[in-house]
């Protein structure tokens, strides 16, 4: 049979880019278009070898294609959408040709939660193939032990990251309800993207929606620390297993199954007893830092579980990971000061990656340089919660809210302050400053480094290329002591 021509409207996205290897893994023909791409996707796309025309043009639909998928991103007045449908193409979201083109017939894994899901998906994925299981997956991000985010695979399991963000223009539902998931984990649940849901209760009743797609003979693997997944997990119909790391930390919830126990954490990642059911199964070792990755560990271990893999299997691969880019990444080092990036973007993510990146750095001054690039996470409400997560670092950057115009528009939550922010952090003993941009951020901070320092970028977006810049200014500059 010829290949299928499928034509991705917004190309581009974490999880289109990934659904296009896929595609073009299975044999069919794909075609994109998309707004100017910038790496780590433009790089993704052109090592695919797909045209990608450049969007958004009526014009650039072929005659022939036998499916057209819409991201996201792609409003309901984009220009080849309004085409598609006047011609009557055969049309579907990323999550519905996911679903029908690769899950149909597979054990789908669905990892989904607020915080942790990139890694948490990446490391089930390689749990499994590091054990010859060969699963397919789709991550949402750039796995270090991969060649590519997402593989067919010919294994039982297909592990995808489940985001609770809209499917498409029609359909304002999460995608995560379209993957059938026959394997659920949840990581954690708050408030987050707050363009879509009103209130942590209308997160809560989506995430209960996917819990009841388990079914009866499915497994839910959920965080027994965390009261907002318990609360979602009374629609399940599936056998729930909690996990929750115990390391003398206050935390709610109650047993759990599979714990985390004689944590230690230090510069070289964490070590601790793999507990299932009350009985030791192994002791275990992880190059991730964090609390917070202790606990995806325990969620790909349950899926490992599940699928049957010994101790020596689990062992192997939690040993062997090695991370997700913009994870913790570190880019370079300049002038004796080592940079950082990371994705976070959300209050709780900023905390625990200050407190990660103090257990992989001890001992060496730490300055956490932060963008509020979301819609929740540049929310004025969340002021206090960031200066407590900042409060880990001894220096602080922080960057006007990207979205603090659509924020503070009549009636709307009120960007947040980061002149105040610094101001409180000053006042706490952290060496503070609020800068609108990267440019400025950098003339402003590199003369404050010296030889042994780490600073941290965190965004969710590019921050204006602020990693690059920042090295590229130490590397230019005279050595300090």
């Amino acid at each position: 049979m010829s290949p299928r021509v499928f034509y991705l409207i917004a190309i581009g996205g974490t999880a289109m880019a990934p659904l296009a290897g896929l595609l073009i893994e299975k044999g069919e023909l794909v075609l994109g278009s998309d707004l100017p791409l910038y790496p780590p996707m433009s790089d993704r796309i052109r090592a695919l070898g797909i045209e990608v025309r450049p969007g958004f043009r009526a014009e650039n639909l072929p005659e022939n294609v036998d499916c057209v998928v819409v991201g996201n991103l792609a409003g309901r007045d984009n220009p080849e959408l309004v085409e598609t449908l006047r011609r009557g193409l055969p049309l579907a979201s990323m999550p519905e040709t996911l679903h029908d083109e690769f899950l149909a017939g597979r054990h789908p894994v669905v990892i989904t939660g607020t915080h942790g899901k990139t890694t948490t998906t990446a490391l089930t994925a390689w749990l499994l193939a590091s054990a010859g299981r060969d699963p397919g997956f789709l991550i949402g991000g750039e796995p270090l032990n991969f060649p590519a985010p997402c593989a067919r695979g010919t294994g039982e399991a297909f592990v995808v990251e489940g985001d609770e963000y809209s499917t498409s223009y029609a359909d304002f539902g999460p995608k995560f309800l379209h993957y059938a998931p026959r394997t659920l984990v949840i990581t954690s649940i708050e408030f987050d993207h707050a363009d879509l849901y009103e209130d942590l209760a209308a997160i809560k009743a989506v995430f209960r929606r996917v819990v009841a797609l388990v079914p009866p003979d499915g497994r839910i693997i959920a965080n027994g620390e965390d009261n907002n997944v318990l609360d979602v997990l009374d629609a399940a119909r599936a056998p729930v297993v909690l996990y929750r790391v115990e390391d003398g930390a206050q935390n709610g919830g109650g047993p759990a199954e599979l714990r985390a126990t004689a944590v230690l954490r230090d510069g070289e990642g964490a070590r601790f007893d793999l507990q299932v059911r009350g009985n030791l199964l192994t002791r275990v070792s992880t190059s991730l830092a964090g609390r917070h990755n202790v606990a995806n560990a325990l969620a790909a271990v349950g899926v490992g579980l599940v699928f049957g893999l010994t101790e020596p299997e689990l062992s192997k691969g939690l040993a062997t990971f090695r991370g997700v880019r913009r994870r913790l990444e570190e880019r370079g080092v300049g002038r004796g000061v080592t940079v950082l990036d990371d994705f976070a973007h959300h209050p709780t993510a900023v905390a625990t990656t200050v407190e990660g990146a103090r257990r992989l750095y001890p001992g060496r001054r730490l300055w956490a340089v932060f963008e509020p690039r979301s819609i929740t996470g540049g929310r004025a409400e969340f002021l206090d919660a960031y200066r407590r997560g900042l409060s880990g670092a001894d220096g602080a950057v922080l960057c006007t809210a990207f979205h603090a115009s659509r924020l503070g528009r009549a009636g709307g939550p009120g960007a947040l302050d980061v002149e105040r922010l610094a101001t409180l952090l000053n006042e706490s003993g952290v060496e503070a400053f609020a800068a609108p941009g990267a440019d400025l951020i950098v003339e402003r901070l590199t003369p404050r480094l010296r030889s042994g320092d780490v600073v941290l970028t965190m965004s969710s977006g590019s921050f204006g290329g602020l990693p690059e810049k920042l090295l590229a200014a130490l590397r230019s500059s005279p050595p300090t002591i």
